[in-house]
């Protein structure tokens, strides 16, 4: 439980420390990702950015593990 817990922890900083260079990149940006402005504020549902990032890792993952 604790790898698991230690990994994700390490992911996340990583991802973080990431995000301005992606942003750069257009991520985030995608044509499947919803920006709502509403009076409250912004609502952002990053769908196809989450669908190309698990499609990435599962290649990622596939390929590592032959």
């Amino acid at each position: 439980m604790l790898k698991w817990l230690i990994t994700l922890v390490a992911a996340l900083l990583v991802l973080g420390l990431l995000t301005p260079w992606l942003n750069r990149l257009g991520w985030g940006r995608l044509p499947g990702d919803v920006r709502i402005k509403h009076k409250r504020g912004l609502f952002y549902f990053p769908f196809a950015s989450v669908v190309l990032g698990s499609l990435l890792l599962s290649l990622i993952a596939w390929l590592v593990g032959r």
